[in-house]
This record gives structure tokens, C-alpha cells and sequence, in this order.
């Protein structure tokens, strides 16, 4: 990506956004793989966009956003401009407001994860209720199976790295789930740590809504692996009335987003290889449980 930096976002905004250019700027400290953050004043949030892909859902943002926030049960960002491209920085760029809270660890049990495991699904039941005319489809929004072969090869490259036996029996299981006959519905398709926000155990915001779009709703079932301990997953299940062919269809996703995400992230990205890691070991675990091969999942 282009180079960035504080002084960059401020000579942008001095530029295009002189009501705000008293501000002062602070660089945030993110995981996140999409854009790169910077906080202006107290109450928002400046984005640059760290690939060509990621500065194409700038105006994807800027026109749903605001369009699905009155509908949701927990905050999301609200789009407040957007900035040109310059000489200095190439890709349109934004400003939202801050959302306070902070990014949970995979899986922390220390608090109710029952509670947050009920927030997450009136959360994904809320974006699934809204009306999708005109919506774009989803990041994620192809037939799990069409990711059958870069899985496959990915799962291959980890041998040794992961228990690529386990895995494959995972995808194997995942992929004979019967394939969903229903209308794409609103996804977030990217419930990860780094994208929810959380206080004192409870959810108080969701944001990087690159992935959203029309999808299976099965994609936001990753949560489950992704964000909550195995003992809160069958209540999440229950509440978001996952059947054994979503919620087989939800870990196939959790997997091979997983280890996609592990492959490339390994020795670049401790944090997203770190979540990578977290929900594969539960995954796997459960896979060798099925087979005999440990005591319990």
C-alpha cells in the first residue's frame, strides 16, 4: 500500500476536510488487514485503505451503512465522509464516527459468554431481517463448495503445521451439507475478534463491514468458532435456529476461512494468525473427537 502516516491523514483533511483540521490525529494500533486507522479528535475515525480491493468498499460503505445502522440491536460505524484520491495517497479514503470498546480474545470465557453469546445472535437475526432489494452480494457470498480446490491446497501446504488429516475430514464433512435452496440474506461475513466490539462482556459495536452483502446466512455462523467458547456455540446456535446443514455449512466456512487466514498470515500477523490458530484447535479437536483419536473435543 501506499505509504502512510499521521502527517499524511492530517495534510488530507487540511485539504478536503478544513472543518475538521484542528483535530488532532493518532495513529491506532489494529491487526486489521483492510485499512489502516487513525483516530481524528475524540469521535472519529479516519480509514485509509491498505489495497486497491479494500479502497473499492469505500462507496460500498458509505451507501449502506447508514441504511442498515437504524435496524441494528448495537451500534455501527456511521460513514461521515468521504475523502478523494491524491497524488500522495491514491484510493478514495473515509471518515466515521469511533465506536468505544474494545476487540475481545478468541474465545475468552472469563465473563458471561452466554450474554454475549445472545447479543451475537440478535445481531446476525437483525441483519438477516432486512430487506435485501438492490444489496450487493456479499464478499463471501459464493457456494462454500466452489472453495473446495484453494482449501484442499491450502490444507496440503499446512501440513505438519496443523493436522491436515483432521482438517480434511472437517472440509469432507462440511461439504456434504445440502447446499441452501433459500434467497441470500444480509451477512456481516466476517464475525472475527477484530471486527466486534465489547465491554464488560457484552457486544457494543460491530465494524469493517468490507465483507457485507447478500450470502448464505450460514457465513456468519463463523462466530461461533471464531468469537465464542465451545460452551456458549449451542446457544448461539439456538437462538439463531441454525439446522445441522447451516451449522455444518458455518463450521466448513470457519474452517477454510481459518486456514487460509493461518497460511498467510503465519509470519506476518501474529494477531490474525493467533485467531487462526484459536479456531482450528477447536475445530480439529472436535474432528479428532468424532474419530476416536482423544478423550473429548
Amino acid at each position: 500500500m501506499p505509504p502512510h502516516s499521521a502527517t499524511l491523514v492530517r495534510t488530507l483533511i487540511a485539504a478536503q476536510l478544513p472543518q475538521w483540521a484542528d483535530l488532532p490525529v493518532e495513529a491506532v494500533d489494529t491487526s486489521g488487514t483492510a485499512n489502516v486507522v487513525y483516530r481524528l479528535g475524540d469521535d472519529k475515525v479516519v480509514r485509509l485503505p491498505r489495497t486497491a480491493g479494500s479502497a473499492a468498499d469505500v462507496a460500498t460503505e458509505h451507501r449502506w451503512l447508514p441504511r442498515l445502522a437504524p435496524q441494528l440491536p448495537v451500534p455501527v460505524p456511521t460513514p461521515l465522509a468521504q475523502g478523494d484520491p491524491t497524488e500522495d495517497f491514491p484510493w478514495p479514503w473515509s471518515v466515521c464516527t469511533w465506536l468505544e470498546g474494545r476487540n475481545p480474545l478468541p474465545g475468552d470465557g472469563s465473563w458471561a459468554p452466554e450474554l454475549f453469546a445472545a447479543d451475537l445472535a440478535e445481531f446476525v437475526l437483525a441483519l438477516r431481517r432486512i430487506e435485501v432489494t438492490g444489496a450487493p452480494p456479499a464478499y463471501r457470498g459464493e457456494p462454500l463448495a466452489s472453495r473446495d480446490g484453494t482449501t484442499r491446497r491450502v490444507i496440503a501446504d499446512l501440513d505438519g503445521v496443523i493436522d491436515a488429516r483432521a482438517a480434511t475430514a472437517a472440509w469432507d464433512k462440511a461439504l456434504t451439507a445440502p447446499a441452501r435452496t433459500g434467497k441470500p440474506v444480509w451477512v456481516h461475513g466476517d464475525l472475527q475478534p477484530g471486527n466486534v466490539l465489547v465491554a464488560e462482556g457484552r457486544l457494543t459495536g460491530v465494524i469493517d463491514f468490507a465483507c457485507m452483502g447478500l450470502a448464505d446466512p450460514a457465513v456468519d455462523l463463523i462466530a461461533a468458532w471464531y468469537l465464542l467458547p465451545a460452551g456458549a456455540r449451542e446457544a448461539f446456535r439456538t437462538t439463531v435456529e441454525a439446522d445441522d446443514a447451516s451449522w455444518e455449512r458455518g463450521r466448513g466456512w470457519a474452517l477454510s476461512i481459518a486456514v487460509m487466514e493461518l497460511a498467510a498470515y503465519r509470519e506476518s500477523n501474529p494477531v490474525m494468525a493467533r485467531n487462526a490458530w484459536w479456531v482450528l484447535e477447536g475445530l480439529l479437536a472436535a474432528e479428532n473427537w468424532r474419530d476416536g483419536r482423544v478423550g473429548s473435543p
